[in-house]
């Protein structure tokens, strides 16, 4: 486990921090991939995006109403992986 220090910046409106190779080397991350936050517990977590291969026949527009189907009836679904 590698662990550094960086100041906040600010960039426009927002914020940025600067990483520093070594650590985007060993977390698999080069320039212009897409990085997911999350906030847990006060505690900031990144990873990079996992890119997911749809299988031929599945678009994109179908995993979107999938997901919300899911997200929707998720505590059903639940109960039923309890049974």
């Amino acid at each position: 486990m590698s662990n550094y220090e960086r100041k906040l910046t600010k960039v426009g409106n927002s914020y940025g921090i600067t990483f520093p190779k070594e650590i985007l080397k060993e977390a698999g991350i080069t320039y212009g991939d897409t990085v997911k936050m999350e906030l847990k517990d006060g505690k900031i977590t990144l990873h990079k995006k996992e890119e997911i291969i749809l299988p031929e026949g599945v678009d994109q527009e179908f995993m979107s109403v999938l997901t919300d189907v899911i997200k929707e009836h998720d505590v059903a679904f639940k109960g039923l992986v309890e049974k």
